[in-house]
C-alpha cells in the first residue's frame, strides 16, 4: 500500500508532505519495523516510492516506510528557515506512531537515506543513538561539512565557485547556516561519531558509494575514518553512479544487512 498525502507540523507551523509505504500483509501480532526515508537535495517526500522498488521491499522485509519532505534545508534547523532537524527527529515519529502499527524500539526502527538524505540519516543516527538502531546511508554529501563551509567562505562569492556548485546550492548553504556559515560539531559527522564512540548505545551504520559517484573520494574517507573508531560500520562499494540504479540496489543491499542482525 503508497499513501500520499500532508500532516500538520505544529514544529514547522504548517502542513507537509508525507509519502508511506506499507506491507501488503497485516501483522496479527506485535508491530512493523519502521524505515524513515530521506529524500535528496533535488527531491521529494514521494521520491523514493516512485523511482524505487520500495514496495516490493515493504512486503519482503515486512516494514513500513516513511518518505518526508525537507526541501533544501540539509536536515538542519536552519537560519533562515524552517526547524526540520527537529520536526524528522521529534515529531514526525511521533505523529507515525499514533497512526500506524510500528514499533517504538529502537532495534525496530532505521533511518536511511541518499546524498543529502545519507547525510540526513547519519546526523540523525549520530545525534540520536537510543532512538535508532540502524543508519544506512548512500553516496553521502556533506561528510566533511566543515571543509565545504570553509572553502564557500572563501570563495563562495566567484563566478567559478557558483558555477561550480550551483548558485542555488550556495544559496542553501546560506539559508541553512546563516550568512557567516556558522558551523557546529553538532553538524559535523565524525565529530558526531566520535562523540557517542565510547557509548554502549549506538546504531549499527551500512554506507555505500558508487565507483563511478561524484562523491567517492569524500565516501572512501568517511569509510576510513570510521573504521578507526568502535562502531559496527559496514561499507560497500560497487560499480555504479549517483542515480536511482545505485540507490535501490543501495536500498536492497541495506535491508539485507539489517535483516541479518
Amino acid at each position: 500500500m503508497i499513501l500520499r498525502g500532508n500532516t500538520f507540523s505544529k514544529i514547522l507551523e504548517m502542513e507537509t508532505g508525507i509519502t508511506v509505504v506499507t506491507p501488503n500483509e497485516i501483522v496479527e501480532e506485535g508491530k512493523y519495523k519502521v524505515a524513515y526515508m530521506l529524500h535528496g537535495l533535488c527531491g521529494r517526500n514521494g521520491d523514493l516510492a516512485d523511482y524505487t522498488m520500495l514496495p516490493a521491499f515493504a512486503n519482503d522485509y515486512n516494514i513500513i516506510f516513511i518518505m518526508l519532505e525537507v526541501a533544501r534545508s540539509f536536515y538542519t534547523d536552519m537560519k533562515y528557515g524552517l526547524k526540520y532537524f527537529s520536526y524528522i527527529t521529534e515529531e514526525l515519529p511521533m505523529i507515525c506512531k499514533s497512526i500506524f502499527n510500528i514499533s517504538s524500539k529502537r532495534e525496530d526502527t532505521i533511518i536511511m537515506g541518499a546524498s543529502m538524505g545519507g547525510y540526513g540519516a547519519l546526523k540523525c543516527a549520530l545525534s540520536k543513538p537510543e532512538q535508532y538502531g540502524y543508519c544506512c546511508a548512500f553516496s553521502s554529501a556533506c561528510l566533511y561539512l566543515k571543509e565545504g563551509l570553509d572553502m564557500q567562505r572563501l570563495y563562495g562569492h566567484t563566478e567559478e565557485f557558483k558555477q561550480t556548485y550551483g548558485e542555488q546550492t550556495v544559496n542553501d548553504f546560506y539559508a541553512a547556516f546563516g550568512p557567516e556559515l556558522e558551523w557546529s560539531s553538532k553538524y559535523e559527522i565524525m565529530d558526531l561519531a566520535k562523540k557517542i564512540n565510547h557509548k554502549e548505545t549506538k546504531p549499527i551504520i551500512y554506507a555505500t558509494c558508487g565507483t563511478k559517484d561524484f562523491m567517492r573520494e569524500f565516501n572512501i574517507r568517511f569509510k576510513k575514518d570510521m573504521s578507526m573508531l568502535d562502531f559496527d560500520f559496514t561499507f560497500e562499494e560497487w560499480e555504479g553512479a549517483h542515480d536511482w540504479y545505485f540507490f535501490n540496489e543501495s536500498i536492497r543491499k541495506a535491508l539485507q544487512h539489517v535483516s541479518l542482525k
